[in-house]
């Protein structure tokens, strides 16, 4: 009683379509973000739903465990998930669409459908040997992204001598086993594409270094989508092919809108990234002059204009909560107090603002770069908690670093900057911070929330 008609099933394909283009556009707003998240949620049950009690699916024994196995695992991992852990978490999911479309794409060649014209023989082929191409390279590159964001891997780029001719010299290779299989040479071209498009994945990804990994997630994003896409071509499903092109087309853009605010080009980040300095660095003049939460709470007090920036060390210490309190307190003092969001701030984008958001700080003091950069000269004091990179004055006055032309939060243009940071040491992306050193900044050493903490007991 529950199975569907095609009609039936196309007429509930295209709601999910409708729902995922909705929730598409409600997540480019946060105060819109969980509607669309809703929007996503029941388009994708109707997917489900629609696919499984539609026409030509044996709801069988073995599809049933599957289901359920999933389901739980899915389940599990919302629960033990912590925010911080979301970046290498989305890119652990890119890796399984991308072995899907490997799966699917050799089961179509050992069982192929059968095919009236030489046409649709021609077409399908295409499809196969392209499906299994980007899903074994978003495969192998999701698995590195994830264990270098999760420090199981280094995550400095990885160069090797030669390594632009030796992907060319790949890919080349994988267009001349394309020319065989269409040519009936047999599927061990097939296979033969599959292990180098792995290759490939992986040595794309380790050569990228760790100021380039939120790129990098965005643009694995654009892959598992066109993998999805290609997959939905061989298996004739029309919503498979449109949530594919959205994934797709909604990653490349993000990755290029990330690019931008990185001041990257796309290519170079994909070929490369930030693999090290084009030449010697400026010196750093200074000492890193520590302060107490008693010299932060005296600067606060007679502040008037504060901007915090937060970064993915406010994420690591679960500090948000503590933040939103000290903001709440700050401006029951009669204080402006306004947040400066990077666009790669963290490990993903809207990673800061679905923190502050969970902490009830107000969208409407929470800014974006373009937004506030041009208020420091007018703040009485700079709160950076957990940032490095992004708040990095090099990017601007050191032309051999690596970050030189990347656009960062002008925070050393305050009169006063106070970086809640663990130790001395250098960010992810292992760039040092000429900031740490300026005669305005001091150094307010710990873990962000112990911080914050103590400078709440220094605030009624």
């Amino acid at each position: 009683m529950f199975d569907l008609s095609s009609e039936m099933q196309t007429a509930a394909y295209i709601a999910s379509t409708v729902l995922f283009i909705l929730s598409l556009g409600g997540l480019s707003d946060q105060e819109n973000a969980k509607r669309g998240v809703w929007f996503g949620i029941i388009g994708m049950a109707i997917a489900v739903y629609a696919t499984i009690f539609g026409p030509g699916v044996e709801l069988g024994p073995v599809l049933v465990i599957m289901l359920v196995i999933g389901a739980a695992a899915g389940v599990y991992v919302a629960q033990k998930v912590e925010m911080t852990g979301m970046p290498e978490l989305v890119a652990a999911l890119h890796s399984f669409v991308g072995l899907a479309a490997v799966f699917i794409g050799i089961n179509s060649d050992i069982d192929p459908p059968t095919l009236a014209t030489t046409a649709e023989r021609v077409i399908h082929e295409v499809e196969v040997f392209l499906g299994v191409f980007i899903g074994a390279i978003t495969f192998t590159g999701s698995i590195v992204a994830y264990a270098k964001l999760s420090g199981k891997v280094d995550g400095k780029a990885l160069i090797l001598p030669g390594r632009h001719v030796l992907n060319v010299a790949l890919l080349l290779l994988s267009f001349v086993l394309l020319y065989l299989y269409m040519n009936h040479a047999g599927s061990w071209t097939l296979y033969l594409m599959t292990l180098i498009a792995l290759v490939i994945g992986a040595h794309l990804v380790l050569a990228i270094g760790g100021a380039d990994m939120p790129v990098v997630v965005s643009m694995l994003n654009s892959y598992s989508g066109w993998a999805a896409a290609a997959t939905g071509f061989l298996l004739g499903n029309d919503l498979l092919i449109v949530t594919g092109a959205l994934v797709g087309s909604s990653g490349a853009i993000l990755s290029y809108i990330m690019c931008k605010a990185m001041n990257r080009k796309f290519l170079s980040v994909i070929l490369g990234g930030f693999g090290g300095p084009s030449g010697e660095a400026m010196a750093i003049e200074g000492e890193q002059i520590a302060i107490d939460a008693d010299g932060v709470a005296a600067s606060l007090d007679d502040a008037e204009q504060i901007i915090i920036v937060p970064g993915y060390g406010m994420a690591v210490a679960q500090a948000q909560q503590s933040v939103s309190e000290l903001t709440r307190r700050l401006r029951a003092a009669g204080k402006t107090v306004r947040f400066g969001i990077h666009p790669v701030a963290g490990r993903l984008p809207g990673h800061m603002n679905v923190l502050l958001a969970e902490a009830k700080v107000p969208y409407d003091i929470v800014l974006e770069m373009d937004e506030i950069n041009e208020d420091f000269p007018e703040t009485d004091v700079v709160i950076v908690i957990g940032s490095n990179d992004i708040v990095n004055p090099a990017a601007q006055e050191d032309p051999n670093s690596p970050i030189a032309g990347m656009p960062v939060l002008e925070v050393w243009k305050a009169k006063q900057v106070f970086v809640s940071k663990r130790g001395q040491g250098t960010g992810y992306s292992g760039i040092e911070n000429p900031l740490f050193f300026k005669e305005n900044t001091r150094m307010f050493y710990g873990d962000a929330k112990a911080s914050v903490d103590a400078l709440l007991q220094k605030i009624s």
